[in-house]
């Protein structure tokens, strides 16, 4: 009997495409002792865990055939009337056969890049970026180029310059309360990113998980809702961060041509979203107080970002830099020459305290002392706590230099 001959391996995308490091570190951080400035998790505690039972109860008990059946690709069509409402009452206006569900907003970035791009399209991204985003324009075979950013966000003026020189397929970006940075692009920097698409002829994908997730100052409209750029974005929504990520509960608002397209790769990936938990997200919507709901989050999320952002003066070193971000989850800290965030991060980890090192977000050059800090899921107490441990980290860190 001749040996076996080995299978064939894995793609070439697989092996060129990482593993994300906040998954990574999740991981190595999930002993209770540890407190993790590290996921961007919705607070456990704040879930609506007994109107989401309640809402499963309804659909189970009314319709079983229905909800436990195949459904179609496009999705529960309860469910995105809902969602077109409230698009509709923040300023956008938006019928339901604008939307497709998806299985969290992340497939929905997946079904865009399986829609539009090429092995060697451009894409350009924020700089840094959404890890996952970088992951899946990756398995797309995209080439990525950074925008640079300031403290107010992509920078227009370089976006153009580079816009010239790459011809995109098309731009990512979450322009509010951005993941990692906390930076939100303001409104007439939304408009010029809008009227350059529309010049030169790519798409935008406007990523939206925490907009409401606003604790200061008033909302800036959407990307989406500029004039120049309604025919060219594609505006991604969760529920994730607003009612529970484990629904995995997401949808895309886009052109029709392109929306269509969606529809196709989705039928291919997993012929639709859960039939179940979109008839319960949309029998919730319709029993419950989401807009009552989230506030509520708010209100807890404002407490622990103040007590994070006013404790990282006493626990940082001098010449740190931090944002105070007007919502979402997010702080981005800059540590001074001579701390690198990733060697710090198991020194941290040994002193029961983690967070997210930022280089794995930048695309080329990273910068070494930049790290993230994510406040929902800690108490302001627990928070204190950590930012105590973490002066110890640095302190032990900085005596070993």
């Amino acid at each position: 009997m001749r040996p076996a001959v080995s299978p064939p391996p894995t793609a070439t995308r697989v092996s060129a495409v990482g593993s994300s490091p906040v998954r990574e570190i999740l991981a190595l951080t999930a002993r209770p002792e540890v407190i993790s400035f590290a996921g961007g998790l919705p607070a456990p505690e704040l879930f609506d865990a007994a109107g989401i039972r309640a809402a499963y109860d309804a659909v189970l008990a009314e319709s079983p055939h229905r909800v436990l059946q195949y459904s179609t690709t496009e999705g529960d069509v309860d469910l995105r009337t809902a969602v077109a409402a409230r698009f509709t009452g923040r300023g956008l206006p938006t019928e339901a056969d604008d939307l497709l569900v998806t299985t969290g907003s992340q497939q929905a970035l997946t079904l865009l890049a399986t829609a539009l791009l090429e092995p060697g399209d451009v894409v350009l991204v924020e700089n840094p970026c959404y890890l996952a985003a970088l992951q899946c324009f990756g398995f797309a075979g995209a080439r990525v180029v950074p925008v640079p950013t300031d403290d107010d966000g992509l920078d227009p003026e370089a976006l153009e310059e580079i816009v010239r020189r790459e011809r995109p397929k098309l731009l990512y970006l979450v322009p509010t309360f951005q993941n990692p940075t906390g930076r939100t692009l303001p409104e007439a920097r939304r408009r010029a990113v809008a009227e350059i698409a529309a010049q030169h002829g790519f798409w935008i994908v406007e990523d939206d998980p925490y907009g409401e997730l606003r604790y200061d100052g008033e909302p800036v409209p959407w990307v989406a809702a500029v004039p120049a750029a309604a025919d060219r974005t594609v505006l991604l929504g969760s529920f994730s961060k607003i009612l529970a990520p484990g629904l995995r509960l997401g949808y895309l608002r886009a052109p029709a041509a392109l929306r269509r397209a969606c529809v196709i790769a989705k039928q291919a990936a997993d012929l639709h979203t859960s039939t179940v938990d979109q008839a319960a997200a949309a029998r919730y919507l319709r029993d419950s107080d989401l807009d009552a709901h989230v506030a509520v989050m708010r209100a807890a999320y404002r407490e622990r970002r103040d007590a994070l952002v006013g404790g990282l003066e006493a626990a940082l070193p001098a010449g740190s830099r931090w944002n105070n971000p007007a919502g979402g989850m997010f702080i981005w800290v800059s540590l001074p020459a001579g701390l690198d965030a990733t060697e710090l991060l198991p020194i941290a980890v040994k002193h029961e305290v983690a967070y997210v090192p930022g280089a794995p977000f930048f695309v080329g050059e990273p910068e070494p002392g930049a790290l993230r800090l994510s406040f929902t899921t800690h108490s302001p107490d627990e928070i204190d706590e950590g930012l105590r441990r973490f002066t110890k980290a640095i302190e032990e860190a900085s005596s070993g230099r």
